[in-house]
């Protein structure tokens, strides 16, 4: 198993160095020896490929982690940042769903299409497809029907915040059984999110991979989500940090204020130092809580067993550069 570093177009400004990506190659490896019950890659999409014909080597898939015991029936979908352009699939991805598992949580890690040729609608209809996939599956999984989320870092939380506000039943491709399935995630984490397209306040990578050079006023509108918002929203937690200079932090500070003006329970963590990309902060001691954060936001709402809570391997010493 190896881990690939996190693509420059989204984590640029991550500021990590290198004693930081190798103590958070040393947590992968000790939670990946702890092992999980199953694990499978799916195809996302009926047939060989999604309905737009895409190269094979975007072929949107789903692998999910299953843990040996699930009580509370809660999955998360899991969508990796990369700015639209890539996929930190290890770091924000596989090493997201083994911390899940060790919380006794179900995780579905998603790989949506992204990059030349692949701009929107393409990575939200992936995201869509994706909750209504496990949704459809989940008597396949034990999962609970109404205990299914979204998670979603950096531009990946672009494709989570869009899926939480944009999934009524005419977002739905094809004919098939999971296009008839909500898309409704019960519940959404952002992490370090994208969540407008308003260009001062964007990721401009982000946005020119997802909507091109020249967007129109009302294409950056309709997918700048903290616009979205309604009463249907699905509760929230949201962590970032003030230090931020890839995806500035208003992106969540709105995103909460909006689900605030609609009632919609929500929970936001800023945090006052660290860079962009820090996965779950096991590289920084004073980023490490956020999980544990997170976890008992989850046990609040019924989602997780407050027994099973474990925090993320600890780092001795906080890395420095």
């Amino acid at each position: 198993m190896s881990l690939r570093k996190p693509p420059t177009a989204n984590h640029k400004a991550s500021g990590l160095s290198l004693r930081a990506k190798l103590s958070a190659l040393g947590a992968l490896l000790l939670i990946a020896s702890m092992g999980h019950a199953n694990t499978t890659t799916v195809p996302l999409w009926s047939g060989t490929s999604p309905p737009d014909g895409a190269r094979q080597q975007q072929l949107p898939l789903l692998t999910a982690y299953i843990p040996v015991s699930n009580p509370t029936g809660t999955a998360v979908v899991i969508c990796p940042g990369g700015g639209y352009a890539g996929l930190a699939l290890d770091w924000e991805g596989t090493l997201v769903a083994q911390w899940f598992n060790q919380q006794h949580v179900a995780a579905f890690v998603l790989q949506y299409r992204h990059g030349v040729d692949h701009g929107y609608p393409q990575p939200i209809d992936d995201g869509r497809r994706a909750m209504r996939w496990v949704r459809n599956h989940a008597d396949t999984y034990h999962l609970a029907k109404d205990h299914i989320g979204i998670m979603g870092f950096s531009a990946g939380g672009h494709v989570a915040s869009t899926v939480s506000t944009h999934f009524g039943p005419g977002t739905a491709l094809g004919k098939d059984a999971i296009a008839k399935v909500s898309a409704r995630p019960d519940f959404t984490i952002l992490a370090y999110p994208v969540v407008t397209m308003k260009k001062d306040l964007t990721d401009m990578g982000s946005r020119e991979n997802l909507l091109g050079k020249h967007p129109t006023r009302a294409m950056v509108e309709l997918l700048s989500n903290e616009t979205q918002v309604t009463d249907q929203t699905p509760p929230a937690f949201i962590y970032t940090t003030d230090a931020d200079t890839t995806v500035p932090p208003e992106n969540s500070v709105n995103y909460y204020l909006a689900l605030h003006r609609h009632h919609v329970p929500a929970e936001l963590h800023i945090f006052r130092e660290g860079g962009h990309g820090s996965g779950l902060g096991q590289h920084d001691q004073l980023l490490s809580i956020w999980p544990t954060l997170l976890a008992r936001w989850m046990a609040g709402m019924g989602l997780m067993d407050l027994k099973h809570i474990q925090p993320p391997p600890a780092i001795s010493t906080r890395p420095q550069g």
